[in-house]
């Protein structure tokens, strides 16, 4: 059974930062396409940020400069690196892992990170 587990959420003001961990449990974790997505109160859920297995990143384009996506394939996790936090980066965030040769996608529990102004 794959698990995603987050941890590192929390309450922060704005301009503060806060650093986002995802542990996968993947027996093919270093193939995987792994991502940060944030869901708004009354919100689609977005991308933030994605990261292939050889570091190649990709980020939403209101995040560019300010968060920064990393992954450790030994120890199967990825990280998120989130600065000049705004308001508008409050959300749930959730760590997932893409299976592109099977077309799956797996889904973390979700961590709250809270921004006031």
């Amino acid at each position: 059974q794959v698990q995603l587990v987050e941890s590192g959420g929390g309450l922060v003001q704005a301009g503060g930062s806060l650093t986002l961990s995802c542990v996968a449990s993947l027996n093919n974790f270093v193939t995987n396409v792994m991502g940060w997505y944030r869901q708004a109160p009354g919100m689609q859920r977005e991308l933030v940020a994605t990261i292939l297995s050889g570091g190649r990143t990709n980020y939403a384009d209101s995040v560019k400069g300010r968060f920064t996506i990393s992954r450790d394939n030994a120890e199967k996790s990825i990280y998120l690196q989130m600065n000049s936090l705004k308001p508008e980066d409050t959300a749930v965030y959730y760590c997932n892992a893409f299976e592109a040769p099977f077309g799956r996608h797996y889904w973390g529990q979700g961590t709250q990170v809270t921004v006031s102004s």
